[in-house]
């Protein structure tokens, strides 16, 4: 699907409106994956064997503030680019260590409808199916990239080990 230009508008100007709450929002999109799928601790070092609220970690703290950032400053550029725009390195990063933990189809879709209730929550009346729309392809761009990257790491790692 194309991300419109009416698309790019609507979400750079929620962005603005967002970005001096970003450690807040952050916490709460993480928050809110781990409300929808209890199970997905497990999937985090930093959270798997602690017991203590998500919200009180540190290391959460720093790894969801740098996933939601990069989330949205994908969406931001997307058009621009006419693709997602994440350095090949962080490409192949994201795609080795989704591979490695397991990620699957239906977890994107924890993180799109967790992100999508956070940018919710975030601009209250400004909230519209259209902004759902803007935000929700610009997530699927963005996890179909990973998707991507994570076919071609078990395509070389099935090469490898024959």
């Amino acid at each position: 699907m194309v991300f419109t230009e009416h698309q790019e508008i609507l979400v750079k100007e929620s962005w603005e409106a967002m970005k001096q709450n970003v450690p807040e929002l952050s916490l709460q999109f993480f928050t809110t994956i781990l409300e929808i799928a209890p199970a997905a601790k497990g999937m985090f070092s930093f959270l798997k064997d602690s017991d203590e609220i998500p919200q009180n970690n540190p290391k959460l703290k720093a790894h969801a503030v740098k996933v939601f950032k990069m989330t949205c400053e994908a969406a931001i550029q997307l058009r621009e680019k006419d693709k997602v725009d994440i350095p090949e390195s962080t490409l192949k990063y994201l795609g080795s260590v989704h591979l490695k933990k397991g990620v699957i189809d239906p977890h994107f879709e924890v993180v799109k409808e967790a992100l999508l209730r956070t940018i919710k929550d975030a601009l209250g009346e400004k909230w519209s199916e259209e902004m759902c729309s803007a935000w929700g392809e610009a997530y699927d761009q963005l996890a179909a990239a990973i998707k991507a990257e994570m076919k071609e790491e078990a395509a070389a790692q099935r090469h490898t080990s024959t």
